[in-house]
């Protein structure tokens, strides 16, 4: 197949680049040059900004399209409706944050959020999943029974620019006292970037179209679980104080990007999405041993001077610095509360 990739350098668009090509596929790169620019040199690059500068694509035809870069509902319909005539597929990678609802498990049919002003493309935690609701809108438009939209829930593993998981398996990898945020028997939900990649491959393949929650594993997963499996897998000693979501939120602590994989209580819904549609159509998770220790491996590998950061929209990477990490444990030993 002919594929056009907008974006496709960093993170999930890099392994599915990767992915496609193993797969034998063509690949056209339509990106800014910004990020990993010497990737992929056997791939067409075209560059270029999809804000207004979607002519260099002009008069070429594609099997599909992949959009891994899209956030503002007026690009993504730019994109949507020029390349219509282009292509027969599109694939949008969206997001579980377009649900409303957080407190209970999404379906694929359960309400997004809305934006009281659609026309206001400011990025905020609070608008980022209306925003993604509205490009999906836009592609559904432009391609109707043509797309195929994926909404992840946290993306991890090699490669990852966030440090949302990488910070968990270097944490847990240095020993000591964890800081562990809330209860053990939180529920997670992850997916290996490897394998939501060759996921989507596949089902361009196949030219399969619809809604789909791309997340997992499969069975329940508790933070718990996730924390014992980077202790073992990383081969450290250490030991996780488990403090409480009543306290964390007293002294400040930010969910998601201060101790990431953790949400308050009222909103473990956004981590319990129903992805069983995707498994249906062949979503497949490998061991979360392997995920903790493929990560570790690339971060202590890769020097930190040649990776992208994105920073997200808190504007810093993830995880507690090491002396705040130090200050709550001992002011939580200081209130002498037992153990969440």
């Amino acid at each position: 197949m002919d594929l056009l990739v907008l974006g496709g350098t960093v993170f999930l668009g890099r392994h599915v680049v990767e992915a496609a090509l193993v797969a034998g596929h063509r690949i056209t790169l339509f990106h800014r040059g910004q990020s990993n620019p010497g990737l992929f040199p056997a791939c067409e690059h075209v560059l270029g900004d999809r804000d207004g500068g979607l002519g260099a694509l002009a008069g070429r035809r594609w099997d599909a399209v992949i959009d891994t870069s899209g956030y503002v509902p007026r690009m993504v319909r730019d994109s949507a409706t020029r390349l219509a005539a282009q292509a027969a597929h599109y694939t949008f990678v969206s997001s579980i944050s377009v649900y409303a609802d957080t407190a209970t498990g999404p379906t694929e049919d359960s309400p997004v959020g809305v934006l009281a002003d659609p026309a206001d493309e400011t990025l905020t935690g609070g608008s980022y999943g209306p925003l993604k609701a509205l490009c999906e809108r836009a592609v559904q438009q432009a391609f109707p029974g043509h797309a195929l939209i994926v909404r992840p829930g946290l993306i991890v593993g090699p490669d990852d620019p966030t440090d949302r998981f990488t910070w968990w398996t270097r944490r847990v990898a240095r020993g000591g006292e964890v800081l562990a945020p809330g209860v053990s028997s939180a529920p997670v939900q992850l997916i290996d970037v490897r394998d939501l990649a060759q996921w989507m491959v596949r089902s361009i393949e196949a030219g399969v179209a619809g809604t789909f929650n791309a997340t997992g594993p499969s069975t329940p997963l508790t933070l718990g679980e996730v924390l014992e499996t980077c202790r073992v897998e990383t081969g450290g000693s250490a030991q996780f104080t488990w403090v409480s979501e009543r306290f964390l939120l007293d002294h400040g602590v930010q969910p998601w990007s201060e101790l990431p994989l953790w949400v308050p209580a009222a909103d473990e819904g956004f981590l319990r999405a129903d992805a069983s549609r995707a498994c249906n159509h062949g979503l497949t998770f490998r061991l979360l041993a392997d995920t903790a220790r493929d990560t570790l491996e690339w971060d202590r590998t890769t020097p930190a001077g040649t990776r992208p950061k994105k920073t997200g929209l808190s504007g810093s990477l993830a995880g507690l610095a090491p002396d705040r990490e130090a200050r709550l444990l001992q002011e939580w030993r200081d209130a002498g509360e037992p153990e969440a």
